[in-house]
């Protein structure tokens, strides 16, 4: 993409229109948790620094285009000016913005976007409308850029746009991990189900070099080569996708790693009894027992495919990594990366929430090169799909 950065354009007395993902948790009116707070702190600095006035366009909640008082951008006020160490002020609608932005404020903060039914309709006036209150766009919000909105896709054609530093990194980690990887190049790919990864997998069996397969997706892998996976979490109507997916791993020459063993129980629960059962297409599980995490033999497997990329993504865990012992391959195979990654021999890129708690909980988040907090956006990149936020930031 040929996307500019704030250090492509020229701030100084410029009022700067910033669209952000500040949709953090709030309760009885506090913010809970302002980590997406913090993460656009350098984008509103730099903008300040080089004497641009930031005006922050934001949603929270999904109001409908109608104005919905519980979900005011007011309680967020605080933790902005905690966050930033500046004075901030909440603008209440567009039609006081558009009488002029005289604030004495450091930072501007437009009240919900999504108040406004033309943002989620992509609406052409209400982007008109917005473009007139400032002379530079840029998107600070990658985590919103899947979605075809007037301040995220519109607003970007209508004014000089460019990407914040959190997009600006978002875009360059993503782009060294698939884009322009250093090969060879392999992905961790867990979770509970084939059905919602499809075009993921679709997607990355023909850009990879070695993929491992992990969690209760890996079941229905399994299950699909004929092995029966008792009461293991499986979806029979995907056997057949399975399949094709392989076959397209084959004839694209990606390594596939299914778990060749499992720590299997009889019921879901921490600290459950449990074996080791060596598995593949041969495989016959008890009517009462589930496969809950991969076993040793493939922990090996997984670490020793590591040691041979120079590029890794991961996203979704291996097992059933909220329960104990059932985390130990996620834990065992965040950390051989982690570890990678900290001897400069790996870039590792991870996203998706599961997969953010699962890195956290295995000590291994602070050493992967990048982790995406975008959700839905990270996941779109990842299928090869095209998003509207960041093509219209394409000055091409």
């Amino acid at each position: 993409m040929g996307w500019k950065t704030l250090d492509d354009m020229e701030l100084g007395g410029r009022t700067v229109l910033v669209r952000v993902d500040i949709n953090v948790p709030v309760e009885d009116g506090r913010v809970t948790d302002a980590t997406r707070i913090e993460r656009i702190v350098p984008t509103i600095t730099d903008i300040l620094a080089a004497g641009g006035k930031p005006v922050l366009l934001a949603h929270f909640g999904r109001p409908k285009g109608k104005v919905v008082p519980d979900l005011s951008l007011k309680p967020l006020v605080p933790a902005l000016q905690d966050a930033l160490g500046r004075s901030v002020a909440l603008i209440d609608s567009l039609e006081d913005a558009e009488n002029g932005l005289s604030w004495d404020a450091d930072v501007l903060l437009m009240e919900n976007i999504r108040f406004h039914p033309g943002e989620e309709a992509n609406d052409a006036d209400l982007a008109g409308r917005l473009a007139a209150l400032g002379d530079i766009y840029c998107n600070d919000a990658f985590s919103a850029a899947h979605r075809a909105h007037a301040s995220t896709e519109a607003l970007a054609r209508r004014l000089p746009a460019c990407a914040g530093r959190l997009m600006q990194a978002e875009l360059s980690a993503l782009e060294a991990a698939l884009s322009k990887p250093e090969r060879p190049v392999g992905a961790v790919v867990g979770g509970a189900k084939v059905s919602t990864k499809i075009e993921l997998l679709e997607n990355l069996v023909n850009r990879l070099d070695v993929l491992v397969i992990g969690g209760g997706m890996a079941n229905t892998f399994l299950a699909a080569l004929g092995a029966d996976m008792g009461a293991s979490l499986k979806e029979p109507d995907f056997y057949g996708t399975a399949k094709d997916i392989l076959a397209q791993a084959d004839k694209a020459g990606c390594r596939v790693i299914l778990p060749v063993d499992g720590l299997v129980a009889r019921e879901f629960a921490a600290g459950a009894a449990h074996e080791v059962i060596a598995l593949g297409p041969d495989a016959k599980l008890g009517s009462d027992q589930m496969v809950l995490d991969a076993g040793p033999d493939s922990i090996a497997l997984i670490e020793a495919a590591f040691d041979g990329l120079r590029t890794l993504i991961w996203n979704g865990p291996m097992g059933a990594f909220e329960i104990a012992p059932f985390d130990t391959a996620t834990v065992a195979a965040a950390r051989a990366a982690a570890r990678q990654t900290r001897d400069g021999t790996l870039t590792s890129v991870a996203g998706g929430g599961d997969t953010v708690a699962a890195l956290n909980q295995a000590g291994a988040a602070e050493d992967f090169t990048y982790i995406s907090t975008a959700g839905g956006a990270f996941l779109e990149w990842m299928e090869g799909k095209d998003l509207p936020g960041v093509v219209a930031l394409d000055d091409r």
